[in-house]
């Protein structure tokens, strides 16, 4: 990964949340190309409405969700399997803007829609096996600003909440997984739809 001077260079809306963890680029994309993206997105991603078995009850998941990604980069999360969807356009168009100003070869990238403020996401850290041991997570947000709330995973529970608006970028790296849990919580209020992509590298299956 680039050095943080390099990735600030040219965006006026860099902050290092959390020095050597976490930082936030609320500029990253401009409000009509995150547009663009977003409109996009919603028409050639093939949503798809998960289920999670939990304490052996069923629940659904209170999102919408798509993993693409390179040929047998495979990822297990909420307790499910998934095989990576190819590439479309739109998701290398993005990609190829993350490599060139981070200079990180990603190779698979999460989507979650949240249609409006019921839809949420529990407490949680990227921390499977196949993304690392200091994951670099590069997390762009279209559409609805949203809080992300991170949770230190000590005794001392201290909380902080990240405003994540259109077009912005959020990068976790180094320890961030290690020493926080994050969610993204129900609002009552209304709202419009949000996309969040988080682009990865893990270890591929070659089988």
């Amino acid at each position: 990964m680039r050095n943080l001077q390099e990735i600030a260079y040219g965006f006026s809306g860099y902050r290092e949340v959390i020095p050597e963890q976490m930082l936030l680029i609320s500029d990253y994309l401009e409000y009509q190309t995150a547009s663009e993206y977003l409109a996009r997105l919603m028409e050639e991603i093939n949503w798809q409405s998960e289920q999670i078995r939990l304490y052996g009850k069923t629940h659904q998941v209170p999102r919408l969700m798509a993993w693409h990604g390179d040929k047998g980069a495979s990822y297990r999360y909420s307790n499910l399997d998934h095989r990576p969807l190819p590439w479309t356009k739109t998701l290398l168009s993005l990609k190829s803007g993350l490599v060139n100003v981070l200079q990180v070869d990603f190779n698979s990238v999460l989507l979650n829609l949240y249609r409006d403020g019921r839809d949420s996401m529990g407490w949680h850290s990227d921390d499977e096996p196949e993304l690392g041991l200091k994951p670099v997570i590069a997390s762009i947000s279209l559409g609805q600003e949203r809080k992300l709330r991170f949770r230190k995973k000590n005794k001392s529970r201290e909380t902080l909440d990240v405003s994540l608006p259109h077009g912005s970028l959020l990068l976790m790296y180094g320890d961030c997984q290690h020493v926080w849990q994050h969610h993204l919580p129900k609002t009552a209020k209304t709202i419009e739809p949000r996309i969040n992509l988080t682009y990865r590298k893990i270890a591929v299956n070659q089988s």
